[in-house]
């Protein structure tokens, strides 16, 4: 399986910043150690015509051009920079890569990603610009002038927070079904509306946490059964896990891997290909964090040999 990473584009960040970036890094580190069945790939930055599919030429021009003001800066978190800005083109790039990798084999994914805060004409909570929304409109694009036809798109979005940004970018439109289940609670304060949300309580462990994934699937695909979609997104984000600084879930390494299974399961039962992000993980002890993401790696790399074993024997 096809995995795509970029951290050797750092961000200079202050000391004490929380932002985690060193998970990148070793995820990676891990993967070089163990491939399994990945293999890693650099990044491609996306380009400025990519990413105005999106975002506003004003905000693309802010970030590409150093013109974010102090308080733009202050919503998305980071100071900018040159390394800010081809960080987050290269973001943009790595999900980008791994939808048309998922599209020709099944499932592949980003190393980082799920920067779902990022509105179109804003970035917030450490998301500059929204890859996932970039991706899915690229991919429309090109399987449009391929296929002539419309591509409709499924995001899953299970990072603890709820994707904001790609559900005002995305609201309105029928092409393209935003799922998100997140703390009720948490952050962004002000939710806005996707196809479909589910918020959760404080605490919420593996057991409830599971029933509600198992009840939302279900709708999403009572919902979708006249327009099924041809890609998904799926956000895995590692902090609903129980060690999480900013999760407020108690999810378990068991409970992230089921849900895992769960959600790939169905998708390749549907022959619906997958684009995954690691999306948010913020653990006490980062390691938690970035084993969490290896073994959401490992069971799509599992999910992606059962992919190339179901187009050897399609019957």
């Amino acid at each position: 399986m096809l995995a795509f990473h970029y951290d050797n584009h750092v961000l200079p960040l202050p000391p004490g910043h929380r932002f985690p970036q060193s998970k990148y890094r070793l995820l990676r580190e891990h993967f070089l150690r163990q491939p399994g069945g990945l293999g890693l790939s650099l990044a491609p930055a996306a380009t400025e015509a990519e990413l105005l599919l999106a975002h506003t030429p004003e905000h693309v021009d802010a970030v590409l051009q150093g013109h974010l003001g102090a308080a733009a800066q202050r919503e998305i978190g980071f100071p900018w920079s040159p390394a800010m800005a081809e960080r987050s083109r290269r973001s943009v790039g790595a999900t980008i890569a791994a939808a048309r990798a998922a599209l020709a084999e099944g499932v592949a994914a980003s190393l980082a990603g799920g920067t779902h805060h990022a509105y179109a004409d804003k970035g917030s909570g450490f998301c500059v610009f929204n890859d996932v929304a970039v991706a899915a409109r690229l991919m429309q694009a090109e399987w449009c002038r391929s296929q002539r036809s419309q591509l409709h798109v499924l995001v899953i979005d299970l990072d603890v927070h709820q994707g904001n940004g790609t559900a005002s970018i995305f609201r309105g439109d029928d092409t393209v079904f935003t799922f998100s289940m997140h703390g009720e609670k948490n952050f962004p304060f002000r939710k806005e509306a996707s196809d479909l949300d589910v918020g959760l309580p404080d605490g919420c462990g593996d057991a409830d946490y599971l029933a509600a994934l198992d009840g939302a699937l279900d709708e999403v695909w009572r919902r979708l059964v006249l327009c099924p979609p041809g890609l998904a997104f799926y956000l895995a984000g590692a902090d609903p896990h129980e060690g999480d600084r900013l999760g407020r879930l108690k999810l378990t390494h068991a409970g992230l891997a089921e849900r895992d299974r769960r959600v790939l399961a169905a998708l390749r039962e549907r022959r619906i290909p997958v684009a995954l992000s690691m999306a948010g993980g913020y653990g006490h002890d980062l390691a938690t964090t970035v084993a969490a993401q290896v073994n959401t790696l490992n069971l799509a790399a599992d999910s992606w040999a059962a992919w190339q074993r179901m187009k050897e024997c399609p019957a």
